[in-house]
């Protein structure tokens, strides 16, 4: 396997990362503005800084085809931002929101995206030619906490968000004169706008901190805050779903997950690596980490002067720094997403994290 591309931007958390279809535009979330990067050769530098917002930015999307990014942040507000030849152009969204937005997606047409909130409602927001402005349109019920995590179907009709109140749920954000009719799928057939096509509760009720349907929208998988991973596969409209399998890892929570294929997901969070499971309906399991680790310090204690291990004395007490990590990244890993696909199979994703390190996986 390839080795990481990892990308050093700076000494601040990262909380979400996007890059344009391209790959040669990347968007980050760091504190309260969205830093714009561009690949120049081998590395990625900073081309411009979005600073429409007053609090700390949540999230961040570039959509592939228009090339527009969606921001929202803590201060209750979402942008669009649009490329000029002046430079990025923002247009404020109408979110109606009294809590902090805590996520945001566009939807795969492009023509609208979801907000998640602390407001326990989740803004559906799209553009309304007659005003020229983005309008939002809220899913409500029964939504009981804050909205941690969105996901669209393929259809760009189906939602899946993961709240605090330790549940998944699939919701119709069908918007009329936005959307086409969607195909009957196994989710639903009628989705008028807030149809509940799927709640789904984490045995110990714990935070969700991540959720994704599959490549063919036909499964959906959610991570929780007690280590665990849920793959859901549903039977048809209103009938229980024909299986929902659960699986216990001995790692720290995942706070991101991506399936690569319809029978891989990547998963990565405070373990600060990123691990395959693999599975069908019959079952999933846990297949190891992306990462190909030697033993601990090997290599760095061959290197290590005489004069740094005294100073390691001095200073610590022990002979060598244990401070590093064997890890590529040195913090909690907040964000993956797919960064290449092939043949409808993903065979690159990025991570971001609190380290302020973006890195490219081969799978």
């Amino acid at each position: 396997m390839a080795p990481p591309e990892v990308h050093h931007l700076f000494h601040h958390p990262i909380a979400d990362h996007s890059f344009s279809a391209d790959r040669q535009t990347l968007a980050v979330a760091r504190e309260n503005v969205v830093d714009v990067f561009r690949r120049a050769g081998a590395k990625y530098t900073l081309q411009d800084e979005l600073t429409g917002h007053d609090k700390t930015v949540t999230g961040v999307d570039i959509a592939p085809n228009s090339g527009k990014i969606v921001t929202c942040s803590q201060d209750r507000n979402a942008y669009v931002w649009e490329p000029t030849p002046e430079g990025w152009k923002p247009t404020l969204v109408l979110l109606r929101i009294n809590r902090a937005a805590t996520c945001v997606r566009w939807a795969p047409s492009e023509t609208k995206f979801a907000v998640g909130s602390g407001a326990r409602l989740i803004p559906v927001c799209y553009f309304e030619e007659e005003d020229n402005w983005w309008v939002s349109k809220h899913i409500k019920k029964p939504i009981r906490s804050t909205i941690t995590a969105v996901a669209w179907h393929p259809n760009s009709v189906l939602l899946a968000a993961g709240s605090t109140d330790g549940h998944a749920r699939v919701l119709s954000a069908f918007i009329k004169g936005v959307d086409a009719r969607p195909e009957p799928s196994a989710w639903g057939e009628r989705l008028p706008f807030n149809t509940v096509c799927g709640e789904f509760l984490n045995n110990t009720a714990g935070w969700i901190h991540s959720v994704a349907f599959s490549p063919s929208g036909n499964a959906l998988a959610f991570a929780a805050h007690d280590s665990t991973l849920t793959v859901v596969y549903p039977s048809a409209p209103e009938e229980p779903p024909r299986a929902v399998l659960s699986i216990s890892t001995q790692v720290l929570p995942f706070m991101s997950l991506v399936w690569s294929t319809e029978s891989e997901i990547i998963a990565a969070g405070y373990n600060c690596e990123a691990y395959r499971l693999q599975g069908d309906e019959n079952g999933w399991q846990l297949a190891g980490s992306l990462e190909s680790k030697g033993p601990k310090g090997v290599q760095d204690s061959r290197e290590e002067s005489a004069l740094n291990m005294f100073r390691q004395m001095d200073l610590k007490g022990n002979t060598k720094d244990d401070t590093k990590l064997n890890t590529v990244h040195q913090n909690t890993i907040n964000t993956i997403r797919s960064f290449e696909e092939e043949g409808g199979h993903v065979t690159k994703i990025s991570s971001s994290g609190v380290d302020g390190r973006v890195v490219v996986w081969t799978l």
